[in-house]
């Protein structure tokens, strides 16, 4: 059991997986508020870290992914990305998630920063990237449980695209917003 910095404010009296559901685990914690002497029970959602990546073509098109949601009971127009492999770094597994899900390719990719998905009760990190230039190689290699539409959007129509909620995932919001001003910048 770690020891949590007295800077948190909180000391960790026990921790313990409640339930392991492949993709991720169930964690309850208690901690005792150091400010009142309370303990609390927190429940974590531990998974892998992830990767989000914007790929725009060399004519300026963003090349974004509509797939089923099943969160959202609906379809969700949102950029590739995935679960990091156990000893892949952030970048090989955008590269890796952008030529599966879409069949487009990028040399380089730059970094867009790291985020924590929803930090009060998940303990992974997004890494966002910028591919520029991607170019088509072959057809998409999906998963059994994916069923992904490619679609090419005019850079021009993002901000469009987000005022009308036609892109709600926060994640790809992120993501795009960080390369758009990248791109502008």
């Amino acid at each position: 059991m770690n020891e949590l910095p007295e800077a948190t404010g909180f000391r960790r009296v026990d921790q313990a997986i409640l339930h392991d559901f492949g993709i991720f685990q169930l964690e309850r914690q208690r901690l005792e508020n150091l400010r009142n002497g309370h303990v609390h029970p927190f429940l974590v959602l531990r998974t892998a870290d992830w990767v989000n990546v914007v790929p725009v073509t060399a004519s300026g098109d963003l090349v974004l992914v509509r797939q089923y949601r099943a969160g959202l009971e609906a379809l969700s127009l949102e950029v590739p990305g995935g679960i990091i492999d156990p000893g892949e770094a952030p970048a090989d597994a955008a590269r890796r998630e952008l030529l599966e899900e879409t069949g487009y390719q990028s040399g380089a990719l730059e970094s867009l920063g790291v985020v924590s998905p929803n930090p009060a009760i998940q303990n992974n990190r997004c890494h966002l990237f910028l591919a520029r230039d991607v170019r088509l190689e072959r057809a998409p290699a999906l998963d059994a449980s994916e069923n992904i539409e490619v679609v090419h959007v005019p850079l021009a129509r993002l901000h469009g695209l987000l005022d009308s909620g036609d892109i709600v995932h926060a994640l790809a919001w992120c993501a795009l917003l960080r390369a758009a001003a990248r791109i502008s910048g």
